[in-house]
């Protein structure tokens, strides 16, 4: 197990505040960073991950935080579950840590809580299955930041479906894509559409193109990868490679980055509609912030990075705010406190974890369209939060329906 710890920038960081640590434990927060390193999600999560958060952590000793010793451990889940919860129950038992980021992996995600839980610990997830907010909610010591399936697939669907509209879905064969599929099939039936069917896909795929001939050959409008990372890149290849998105038939991409598609470039993913939480132009203040974590990182951040990012900043407030890291006292501080930084827009949490905020509809550009390296979406739609997100009022989460 390969683990990375990330130094404080200032010798500042290591003083303590006096009173303002008297219900800090230990003295010290500690943040510890349980993210791919080596994997499928590595380019959206990894070592960017690390760097968002030393961000947040730096951005706060500038203010609120002044005076704190707040420290960053962080290490490769190998996107096995197992070595996850191991790595997180270490953490905490043995080095003190106080809340983990980012766990961007579906079936982590459903371990991780009910430790959270147990150890009075809190879990800052950048996204990930709804099932986090839903039923296995636990809002006292989870809170879900920036994506979740069910506004991934909402953003777009609620967008394009139209009564009589055919949807055809080429599935990941794990926890994420079987709930981006499920949502998918709820969403286009409310809205008058007809769900066709799927095709499953091994995780992490090897070869699509067996799936992409079915979905070709179902005559749906719509074919729709509800898979991510390296699966939606090599989806969007095979897919240009037949033809598909190039017709009638349009390809849509339910967890799509700028960073794939940077990787898969506009000539093949031109065209492609995806929905996300944050893209680096969208303002004068995303693009400052993408600016910096570029000059840190060398590529603009993922949402998922901008995620860890904004929701870290926000939790170190809140610590600084309750002069405390007991994890019910930040939470309840956490949505106390307005949410503003250089990533979010509109944003507030909400009681059952969930943090609403406004959300986007791109388009994936043509390569003459591009001005610049990094330009690469059209903006379609700004979908409000409270538009965007399952409603409160449909919410799965014990503690809300209490």
């Amino acid at each position: 197990m390969k683990r990375i710890v990330s130094a404080l920038a200032g010798v500042s960081a290591l003083c303590l505040a006096g009173a303002a640590q008297a219900e800090i434990s230990g003295g010290t927060v500690k943040i510890g960073v349980l993210t791919d390193m080596s994997g499928v999600y590595s380019d959206i999560t990894g070592k960017g991950s690390i760097v968002a958060t030393q961000m947040a952590v730096d951005d706060c000793l500038k203010a609120e935080c002044a005076g704190m010793k707040i420290e960053i451990v962080s290490a490769d889940h190998q996107n096995k579950p197992d070595v996850g919860s191991t790595i997180a129950r270490e953490w905490i038992d043995r080095q003190g840590v106080d809340v983990l980021a980012d766990m961007s992996n579906a079936s982590l995600q459903l371990g991780i809580p009910p430790l959270l839980k147990d150890k009075n610990r809190v879990g800052l997830f950048p996204g990930g299955t709804a099932r986090l907010t839903g039923d296995a909610c636990q809002p006292d010591h989870v809170v879900q930041w920036m994506w979740d399936t069910y506004v991934q697939v909402a953003g777009i669907a609620n967008y394009l479906t139209k009564p009589g509209t055919k949807w055809y879905l080429v599935t990941a064969d794990y926890a994420l894509g079987h709930q981006l599929e499920a949502d998918a099939k709820t969403l286009v039936t409310a809205r008058g559409g007809t769900y066709v069917g799927s095709v499953r896909h091994a995780f992490p795929a090897v070869d699509l193109s067996s799936q992409l001939l079915t979905a070709q050959g179902s005559g749906a409008d719509y074919i729709a990868l509800a898979n991510a990372g390296g699966d939606t890149v090599a989806g969007i290849k095979t897919a240009r490679d037949f033809g598909i998105g190039q017709d009638r038939q349009k390809l849509v991409a339910f967890f799509l980055t700028a960073m794939d598609v940077k990787s898969v470039g506009l000539a093949a993913a031109q065209g492609t509609v995806l929905t996300e939480g944050f893209y680096w132009n969208l303002d004068d203040r995303t693009r400052a912030f993408s600016e910096r974590f570029k000059a840190a990182h060398g590529a603009v951040p993922s949402a998922i990075q901008a995620g860890i990012y904004s929701s870290v900043r926000h939790y170190l407030k809140a610590v600084a705010a309750a002069k405390s890291d007991e994890a019910k006292t930040v939470i309840a501080r956490m949505r106390e406190l307005p949410i503003e930084d250089d990533v979010v827009r509109n944003a507030r949490l909400r009681e059952d974890g969930r943090m609403v905020h406004d959300f986007y509809v791109f388009r994936a550009k043509q390569p003459s369209e591009s001005k610049s390296e990094w330009d690469l979406y059209d903006l379609v739609a700004t979908i409000p939060g409270d538009q965007a997100f399952r409603p409160l009022s449909e919410s799965a989460c014990p503690a809300v329906k209490r």
